[in-house]
């Protein structure tokens, strides 16, 4: 069957499954129903991906499929079974969808990351200039007083827990809304944060200082610089949906990635909440055994590469909506 002969079979029974998981109400879902119709749907999918595996309507009845099935899972009565299923099927799927815009964000965040390493050791004044004179004057009295990592001590615990895991949310959030300028304010924000990362390292070096600074800096900036990357991706993701909605009008793409961001960003309300407590609370203790920095560095990365890069894949694999090639 041609492809346009295959559309024209199945549009109507497409746009019904929209209304329902767009313009119904959730309460009034049959789960039943959907069920059936999502069965009909990973068929087509099944026969476009045969037939006419690069063509749009593929990504387009993967998209479909993901929500059908979501939508399933959103009409059981229990509210711990909707929590449990938010965090192992809902957001998964979200993170898979738009893996893309977070290699996009790494990306420009290990360049950016590799010219402020470049900067900071071809300029002398290039860190003075990223960090600003009073931090690297405190950190070279610091290393004089024996203590480079004393910056991590410099108040309460309670009280750096609190502002840095207010700022990192505030931080994260504005890579996601900057996106709405076409993904050049995400652009500008990633870039800025990893020569500042890049130049920070290199400081140190500068100082003879990288080996005691690398496992104290990490043991929280694992999480909290992963999930800056992730925030990021939302962002492209929202900035992409304004240049190209595809299927959708303008208003509804923009609305549709924005209810997938602002999902993405909670679910990184944890992670920037546990990385906090490790700054605040863990990497003041800069006297600990190396091989506990370390574990607790390589858990935070199995955790970030298993949550936000495998289990998103083996999972839309498992049921038949894992996205087409671009």
């Amino acid at each position: 069957m041609r492809e346009p002969a295959f559309l024209r079979q199945n549009k109507d029974k497409w746009l019904e499954y929209e209304r329902m998981l767009f313009e119904g109400k959730r309460s009034d879902m049959d789960p039943d129903r959907l069920a059936e119709l999502y069965v009909q749907l990973t068929d087509d999918l099944a026969y476009a991906r045969t037939f006419y595996p690069r063509s749009q309507v593929v990504r387009y009845l993967n998209g479909l499929a993901a929500r059908t099935h979501l939508a399933i899972y959103r009409n059981k009565k229990d509210p711990r079974s909707r929590f449990l299923t938010f965090w192992t099927r809902e957001l998964p799927l979200i993170y898979r969808r738009n893996h893309r815009y977070m290699l996009y964000a790494f990306l420009i965040f290990s360049f950016s990351f590799v010219l402020g390493l470049l900067g900071a050791l071809h300029e002398e004044d290039f860190v003075r200039v990223v960090l600003g004179d009073a931090y690297v004057n405190m950190t070279l009295e610091n290393i004089e007083n024996g203590d480079p990592m004393g910056v991590y001590k410099r108040s309460s615990s309670f009280v750096m827990f609190v502002e840095i895991a207010f700022n990192n949310i505030r931080v994260a959030f504005n890579a996601f809304a900057m996106g709405v300028l076409l993904s050049v304010g995400t652009i500008y924000l990633l870039f800025y944060n990893g020569v500042m990362v890049g130049a920070f390292l290199t400081f140190f070096h500068t100082q003879n200082q990288l080996w005691e600074a690398l496992p104290v800096v990490y043991i929280h900036g694992t999480l909290e610089l992963s999930a800056i990357v992730i925030a990021g991706g939302a962002g492209f993701m929202l900035g992409n949906s304004i240049l190209f909605p595809g299927t959708y009008t303008r208003l509804a793409s923009v609305q549709r990635a924005a209810r997938e961001g602002v999902k993405i960003l909670v679910g990184l309300v944890p992670v920037f909440l546990i990385a906090a407590f490790l700054e605040s609370y863990i990497t003041r203790l800069t006297e600990m055994w190396l091989g506990f920095k370390l574990v607790i560095i390589l858990v935070s990365l199995g955790f970030v590469l298993w949550y936000y890069l495998f289990y998103p894949i083996l999972y839309a694999r498992a049921i038949g909506t894992e996205p087409s090639a671009p």
